[in-house]
């Protein structure tokens, strides 16, 4: 069964969200407060697949949380939950090392659907298998199959889940530009009902992590109003 960490301060938003969410078939542990969600990510020794945080509370923030958690997890898939449709907030919390992100008011059907696709990416982490010594190399980057670990210059790079998908759809279509859809239905999933724009966050992130200058990136080249495209920087 699939663990969720519920984190939202306002009760009848984080009753409902739980009640709907154990229909569907999760265990879910729910907090009230950024502290307490931290708390509980670590007395379960990290064991959940995605996280539902509330951007909004007192005290350690939803950003916060996010924060604190993806340094402790690269694999837990992380939802914000906000109020405000403002476009920063959006941006901050990807930057922050969310996967996803929802504007209240919601559905609860948009979000069942958001969690299902998260936890389907993780389990597809988990389940994924391939040839020992299966990989792939570009440049100074080294991807393994198997690991599910990239190297630059024979160094790890800490990669989110999401990342490593982006980083590998790449590696295995070189030099070939991918529109923002295509990179959307491939890491998100065909019924994703969220905006290109998560495509973009991604990529600034990833580039500040594996790019020498991110503002002049090498590796992962923009095609102007398409998409990208990996070269290995030769």
């Amino acid at each position: 069964m699939k663990r969720v960490l519920v984190c939202e301060d306002e009760d009848s938003i984080r009753e409902f969200v739980v009640l709907n969410l154990k229909r569907s078939g999760y265990d879910v542990v729910d907090v009230n407060c950024g502290e307490d969600a931290v708390k509980a990510f670590d007395d379960a020794g990290g064991n959940f697949d995605a996280a539902l945080l509330d951007i909004m509370m007192p005290g350690m923030d939803g950003f916060a949380v996010c924060k604190s958690l993806r340094e402790r997890s690269a694999k837990i898939g992380i939802i914000m939950l906000s109020a405000k449709s403002q476009e920063m907030d959006k941006v901050s919390s990807l930057m922050m090392g969310a996967d996803d992100y929802i504007t209240k008011p919601f559905s609860i059907s948009e979000l069942v659907a958001r969690v299902d696709a998260i936890c389907r990416r993780v389990g597809l982490m988990d389940s994924q298998k391939a040839d020992n010594g299966d990989e792939i190399t570009s440049g100074p980057f080294v991807i393994n199959l198997k690991s599910r670990v990239l190297l630059k210059n024979g160094k790890p790079v800490d990669l989110t889940q999401v990342e490593y998908q982006i980083m590998e759809f790449f590696l295995k279509n070189q030099n070939t530009a991918l529109d923002r859809m295509t990179i959307l239905r491939r890491i998100w999933g065909e019924n994703y009902y969220g905006e290109e724009k998560i495509v973009d966050v991604n990529i600034r992130r990833i580039r500040m992590k594996i790019e020498d200058e991110p503002s002049a990136p090498r590796y992962i080249i923009t095609i102007w109003g398409y998409g990208y495209k990996w070269s290995s920087g030769e």
